[in-house]
């Protein structure tokens, strides 16, 4: 063998043996997960309780520090996310419905492509709407008995996630003025706490963590799930809160409140879209395969680990959690709806708020 074949031979077998040495390990690192909503929300408590998990099963036991950069909700942030690129892995970013439904309207105040963003876990979850004890003791599983009263509900926006309860409140005749402009669902709720609004919803993981307890106390009084969808498409109750109703049930006591129809179709659409595949794990444009895979990895055996449905049930409800090339299935799912229901809410967006989207 020639000294230039032995080189040749040697230089191969270096690089054959080097992927051990290449991969990936955030030993010593910081995952920086941010959240474009404020830290009092919904997905503040999701992103909160994956961190710590995360950090066990990422390669190098990492710390995971949540941050939160709110404004225009989510918009923000998510334009922000847009420009970052790939440089070590140790940049996550956590969307809601809030983030998917402007994009999804064609909201001019959108700059970020879903598209070219790198899910690695996607998960599900409920809301639950809930009324002032006063209003609440008039409630009989229909709304005929609200229709008379002006509520006030603090809003993120209407097209934001709160586009689902807004629609719903009117499609039962309700009377909802919106306050519009806070930062997060949590301060809907703060909002509801301090008497200046009188009706409000949270998503699963914030419901259980605050207004459960507003309930238990007799200052709030539960409404209705927006449900869950079983295998066939069908809503059905919300498995976290198998005891309250769904909005289609609600719907269906309630005098002139249609579950079939344009409303319902485009209520039901966005339901979809905001609800069973809500919040999203991305790592930024250009990550490369091997570091999605290990945060896939990773996700995959925090969901898998023996305690890991009894402890998310408590803090985020008993939903999906999607991984890996499923995440991508989910995130697509997400983020579409019909042309025809994206017709319609923007219709109705127009009249309820003056708000144009064409």
């Amino acid at each position: 063998m020639t000294i230039k074949k032995l080189v040749t031979s040697v230089a191969v077998l270096a690089l054959m043996a080097s992927p051990a040495a290449a991969e990936v390990d955030f030993s010593g690192k910081t995952i920086e997960w941010v959240i474009p909503f404020s830290e009092t929300g919904g997905s503040a408590k999701w992103a909160n309780f994956f961190a710590p998990l995360l950090s066990k099963e990422l390669p190098g036991n990492p710390t995971v520090v949540v941050k939160f950069m709110p404004g225009a909700g989510s918009t923000k942030g998510a334009n922000w996310f847009q420009e970052q690129k790939h440089e070590d892995g140790t940049l996550l970013f956590g969307t809601s419905g809030s983030t998917q439904f402007p994009y999804l309207l064609d909201d001019p105040r959108v700059r970020y492509e879903y598209a070219d963003w790198v899910p690695v876990m996607a998960s599900g979850t409920g809301g639950v709407a809930y009324i002032n004890p006063e209003d609440g003791a008039k409630f009989d599983g229909s709304a005929n008995a609200l229709k008379d009263i002006n509520f006030i509900y603090g809003s993120q926006g209407a097209t934001r996630l709160d586009l689902v309860p807004l629609l719903a409140w009117q499609m039962l005749g309700m009377n909802v003025e919106p306050v519009f402009g806070i930062k997060g669902r949590g301060d809907g709720r703060l909002m509801f706490e301090r008497g200046e609004a009188t009706i409000d919803y949270q998503t699963s993981s914030s419901y259980l963590g605050a207004s459960a307890d507003l309930v238990a106390q007799g200052k709030a009084v539960p409404m209705m799930t927006w449900g869950a969808l079983d295998a066939d498409g069908n809503i059905v109750r919300d498995p976290t809160f198998p005891d309250i109703p769904t909005f289609k049930e609600v719907c269906e006591a309630t005098d002139g409140c249609e579950t079939s129809g344009d409303a319902w179709d485009a209520w039901k659409a966005f339901f979809v879209s905001g609800f069973p595949v809500q919040k999203i794990a991305f790592l930024p444009a250009g990550t490369p395969d091997d570091v999605a895979q290990a945060y896939a990895d990773a996700f995959d055996a925090v969901r898998k680990s023996d305690d890991f449905a009894a402890i998310s049930a408590k803090e985020i409800g008993k939903y999906d959690i999607f991984v890996g090339p499923n995440a991508k299935k989910a995130t697509a799912a997400g983020t579409t709806v019909s042309p025809q229901a994206k017709e319609y809410v923007k219709n109705w967006l127009q009249e309820a708020y003056g708000v144009s989207l064409k």
